[in-house]
């Protein structure tokens, strides 16, 4: 084999191993963080006054996704005015820590 089949052996291994990586987490500590979380998305039945939609349940949510969600909502990449206020104040570590409580409940 030469040296430019194994290094792009080598990357293309390394971009797989990669690819299945999700965020981890501490759940008691995301336990902690959600008390906020819990006043729109906790409350079964809950809506918006304006504009009017229901409130997505979060509980049992896969974990990639709310990572996701949490960060684009902090960049200003999904839109939301309560959302975006809610993930600027949050770290990289409260955002897995609040993906993995999420996650690991019932849905």
């Amino acid at each position: 084999m030469t040296r430019l089949q194994v290094l792009g052996l080598t990357m293309a291994v390394t971009l797989l191993a990669t690819a299945g990586a999700h965020a981890e987490g501490d759940k008691a500590a995301g336990r902690k963080l959600v008390y906020t979380c819990n006043g729109c998305h906790g409350v079964e039945g809950y809506s918006n006054a304006y504009p009017q939609y229901p409130v997505p349940k979060i509980a049992g949510q896969n974990q990639q996704f709310i990572v996701n969600a949490l960060h684009e909502y902090k960049s200003g990449e999904r839109n939301h005015p309560t959302m975006t206020a809610q993930a600027q104040s949050l770290s990289d570590k409260d955002i897995d820590d609040i993906a993995a409580y999420l996650s690991s409940l019932a849905k």
